[in-house]
């Protein structure tokens, strides 16, 4: 009984983390094009790498779970 076992959740690897990101924060090219928006919404994979930088937090979790992703809030 000392076989190692990884307790992996099913679809474990299918969640992405959704966080505000200030409009401040982005490169100069991309602030201009916001149109007076203060804050995006970036969508994040478990390794932290943006997949998707959007207008509201609602379209975040849409574009998430359109994508067959569990969306969930990091502060």
């Amino acid at each position: 009984m000392n076989t190692k076992f990884e307790f992996k959740l099913p679809g474990e690897d299918r969640i992405v983390y959704v966080r505000p990101v200030a409009a401040v924060d982005l490169p100069e090219e991309m602030q201009s094009q916001l149109g007076g928006l203060e804050t995006l919404y970036a969508v994040h994979n478990s390794d932290g790498e943006r997949l998707a930088l959007v207008k509201d937090r609602k379209l975040a979790f849409v574009l998430a779970r359109q994508n067959d992703f569990a969306p969930v809030t990091v502060h």
